[in-house]
This record gives C-alpha cells, structure tokens and sequence, in this order.
C-alpha cells in the first residue's frame, strides 16, 4: 500500500493507492490493459486447468507452473491494480486501518509470489532443455500427481505469506523505530524479491539461449526418431518461455528503477515515473496471457474456436 488516507480534506493522496496525475488517455489505457489481464489470465487458467484435469496423471509439470503463475496475476489484478483504477479516476476509497493493513500484506504476498512464480518456470524450462540434450530420456518423467512440484509450488505461497507478515506489523505501528525498521525490511525485500529474481531469470535465459544453440548443433547428429521429434518441439516451447521471461524482466525492472528513483530523488519527474512504474507493472500480467497463447497448442484452439 503506497498511503493511507486520514481525512476527506486531502487531496494528495486517494483512497488506497498514491494517485498520479496521468492524462485521462493514459488512464483509459491503463483501464484497458487491467481488465485485459484479468480476461487473458482467467482464460489461460480455464483452458490450460480443464486440460490438465482431462488429462491423466496430472498432465505435463510445464502447464501446471503457468496455471500458478496465471493465478498469480489474477489476484494481483483484482486485489491490487482494480482499487488503483477507481483511485485513479478519481473516487475516493475510505476504508478503516485495519483493512488497509490487511491489504498492505496481501499486496506484498501476492506481488513476492508473482515474482518467485515466474523465476520458478524460466528456472524449471531451463532444467527442461537441459534434459532434451540428446540423449533423450522419458521427458515427461513417473505418471502420476507430480507432488514434488506441487510441493514447492505450495512453499512458494507459504513461504511468501510468512515474509508479508512484517509488512502488516510495520504499517500498524508509526512510531520512529518501526519506520526505520520499516525502511530496512523495504530495502532487504528490493533485494531478495525483486533484484535477486531478476536476476536469476537473466542467468537461467542465457543458460536457455545457449541449450537452445547446442541443441542446434548437435540436432543434426540425433539419429532417434522420438528425440528427432521432442528437441524442436522444446525448442519451440522455449522460445515462449524465453520471451515471456524477457517481457518480465524488462516491466519488473522499468518499475523497480521508477519507483526508487522516485523514493530517493524526487523531483519535477516525479509524477512521469509514477506513471512509468503503474503502466510496467501492468504489461506483463496483461502480455503474458497473449505470448502463452501463441505458444500454447490448446490456448491457440481456444481462440480459433471462438474467432471461427
């Protein structure tokens, strides 16, 4: 949560989000891409989910890490980027403190498991190429409920639910020290959260460039017909992945450079960034449901079925 309202007096600061001063086209934009994403990563969780729960033993590790990550960005949408809009176009939100506590540690789960979702799928498709170096294997592993996966999809949620909980605790208190202590919990959750993922997801997508350039290479030497089959087959699917993680990258790290810059040196660009920050947050739950669909077999059915 950026503020907290105190009186209807105030004219800075509306409802549950800091408001930014953005030209009614952005904000209709804005609106636009919202509800996109909430349209595009319900699909993806329908079309993708009803798959999954036709096919037997579970259905493949790769559809059910996109399902959490569609899930992710649903609920970031709703519970976040929604009250931004009505903030935005300027109805004020007065809600009690304790709800704005509330949504203060659900914003900051929700976004920490949107983070950690999509470095587990580029870090999961990389281990994915790794293993369709010829020679291949059974790339689709025992049959069965892949509990492992479900396991650490599972911590995820977990683990990121019990490191919100301070996020709560700080916005109770007001005092001095819990404001310094609050700075430091914002500055370690810049780098463990939101630094570090990125980070990683750059590592793991040149180490997925570079499978792919092998895989290349040595194609010409695979005399398996299932592997003949199964590397171009990754190869494509690698390429989504590759450019989902990209687009990732690129609007995570827009808003992260945006909205410190405008903590620690605001100035007459302050209200450009604020916009820069909201619409890079924005794009990759709003794009994502568009890349996957091109890459996805069954989303691309989807869509033919309902444009024919």
């Amino acid at each position: 949560m950026d503020s907290v309202e105190e009186s209807p007096d105030d004219t800075d600061l509306v409802g549950m989000g800091l408001r930014t001063n953005a030209a009614p086209v952005q904000t209709a934009f804005y609106i636009l891409l919202v509800l996109f994403g909430i349209v595009g990563n319900s699909t993806v969780i329908a079309v993708i989910g009803h798959s999954v729960l036709r096919t037997p033993g579970g259905g493949r590790n790769s559809d059910i890490i996109i399902i959490n990550m569609a899930v992710s960005n649903l609920m970031v949408s709703v519970m976040r980027n929604t009250l931004l809009i009505i903030s935005d176009i300027g109805l004020a939100l007065y809600s009690s403190r304790e709800w704005c506590q509330f949504l203060m540690g659900v914003w900051v789960w929700l976004r920490s498991v949107n983070v950690w979702s999509t470095l587990f799928l580029s870090a999961f498709h990389f281990h994915t190429l790794r293993r369709v170096a010829p020679p291949l294997g059974n790339l689709q592993g025992p049959r069965g409920l892949p509990k492992v996966l479900l396991l650490v999809l599972g911590l995820i949620w977990v683990l990121n639910f019990i490191y919100s909980i301070p996020a709560h605790i700080f916005s109770i208190n007001g005092n001095q020290n819990s404001t310094e202590s609050g700075l430091l919990y914002a500055t370690i959750s810049m780098v463990i959260h939101e630094t570090l993922p990125i980070l990683l997801m750059a590592i793991t997508n040149v180490g997925s460039l570079y499978t792919l350039y092998a895989h290349s290479r040595v194609r010409s030497l695979v005399t398996d017909v299932h592997g003949i089959k199964k590397v171009p087959a990754e190869r494509r699917a690698a390429k989504v992945i590759l450019a989902l993680i990209m687009l990732f990258i690129a609007s995570w790290g827009t808003s992260i450079i945006s909205v410190n810059y405008f903590n620690y040196n605001r100035g007459g660009s302050a209200e450009y960034l604020l916009v820069i920050a909201r619409f890079a947050n924005i794009i990759f739950i709003a794009m994502s449901p568009i890349i996957l669909t091109i890459g996805h077999r069954g989303l691309r059915s989807f869509v033919k079925s309902i444009v024919t």
